[in-house]
């Protein structure tokens, strides 16, 4: 059967390692978008295995089995104390990916305020969100690529949405320069790590410039929410949270943002 829009592809080529959806086919070139990576890619029909419904969620749950915080679930003492996780507000480019984060977020009983829009408008319009939600942690991420053949890793001209990215931390930093107060993680897949922790995210992708899963930057979000404020995070064991681990996704050494008060 020929491969239709809104199919859930693998690539043979990569091994079968990643879940696509069809998002638009040119003759015999098919262009998709990463169902757990943020990543878009095209590739040519001979190439591409098309999923059952079976398939494809054997194949999402083995990709999704170390991405869990239930850990941290398990440690709170609801018997005696009362909680107040860290405020989340979540920006993202794509709409697909932010459901999946803002599910995330409900089912650890997290208040989150989820926005999507361009990666390009970001940086206009974060402050007036950060002045309506007055979150404790803001993540801005989307889609994102370093082009290989243009050159200079360093030049964020290499970069399909780093700039966007940078110009939104500078506003949020301009906004709250504390990074205890405001907590940034910022970045997608195979952006410019260096610049964005420079422009002040505590959390930034990627290091070696690989791709994230699209729940890298919930997964960091949840665990500094869930964390008390006296308690400093462990950054090597947050960081191997995420699908990669350090190569994905690195960061500042952080405090949790949750309050914990008593008696319940």
């Amino acid at each position: 059967m020929p491969i239709k829009k809104g199919d859930i592809v693998t690539r043979k080529s990569y091994g079968n390692d990643t879940l696509f959806k069809v998002m638009n086919i040119k003759g015999k070139i098919c262009y998709l978008k990463g169902i757990d990576v943020r990543l878009y890619a095209d590739s040519e029909e001979s190439d591409l295995v098309v999923l059952d419904e079976e398939e494809k969620k054997q194949l999402q749950e083995e990709n999704e089995d170390d991405l869990e915080d239930d850990d941290i679930i398990d440690t709170l003492d609801r018997s005696s104390y009362f909680y107040l996780p860290g405020k989340i507000m979540h920006i993202d480019g794509d709409n697909e990916y932010l459901q999946r984060c803002l599910n995330y977020y409900k089912k650890h009983n997290i208040f989150a305020v989820g926005k999507k829009m361009s990666e390009m408008e970001i940086h206009t319009k974060i402050r007036e969100l950060l002045q309506e939600y007055k979150p404790d942690i803001v993540i801005i991420t989307g889609h994102d690529a370093y082009f290989k053949k243009k050159g200079n890793i360093h030049d964020l001209r290499n970069y399909k949405n780093t700039e966007n990215f940078v110009k939104a931390v500078r506003e949020c930093r301009r906004y709250e320069k504390s990074h205890e107060k405001l907590v940034i993680i910022a970045g997608a897949c195979q952006s410019n790590y260096e610049e964005l922790i420079k422009a002040g995210a505590n959390f930034a992708s990627s290091p070696k410039r690989v791709n994230i899963h699209c729940l890298d930057p919930a997964i960091i979000a949840t665990s500094l929410s869930l964390t008390e404020r006296n308690k400093e995070v462990d950054l090597l064991t947050l960081l191997e949270k995420t699908k990669y681990g350090s190569d994905g996704m690195g960061g500042l050494i952080s405090n949790g943002l949750m309050y914990v008060g008593y008696p319940r």
